[in-house]
């Protein structure tokens, strides 16, 4: 049986585990709060299951149940923070050669 997703058939290894160190993050952050996975499942609206995926870091795991589970345990602004373009070295070094100099001249259609 072919996989309806290339990426989750071969997932690379820096995904995978980002993902499982993501997912006991948020468990321990559970823990650390003493919350249940009920009582958190409840909150953000959705089954014990997709708590209990999230926290084995699976990949099917739609990213607003993690970005909800950080909400969760107020640590949202973690979240916002995540490809920040201002933290992005390699991405400014990139754009420094391409960047324009001078804004091209707008194009005035006459044709009235």
């Amino acid at each position: 049986m072919k996989a309806r997703n290339a990426l989750l058939a071969a997932l690379p290894y820096e995904v995978e585990s980002s993902l499982t160190a993501l997912g006991s993050h948020l468990k321990l952050a559970r823990l650390r709060r003493n919350l249940s996975i009920a009582d958190v499942a409840e909150k953000i609206g959705v089954g014990r299951f997709v708590v209990a995926d999230a926290e084995k870091g699976k990949p099917t795991t739609g990213i607003a149940i993690y970005a909800a589970l950080l909400w969760a345990y107020d640590l949202i602004d973690q979240f916002k923070e995540l490809a920040d373009p201002t933290r992005d070295e390699e991405g400014a070094a990139l754009a420094l050669g391409r960047e324009r100099l001078n804004a091209g001249r707008p194009r005035v259609d006459n044709d009235f």
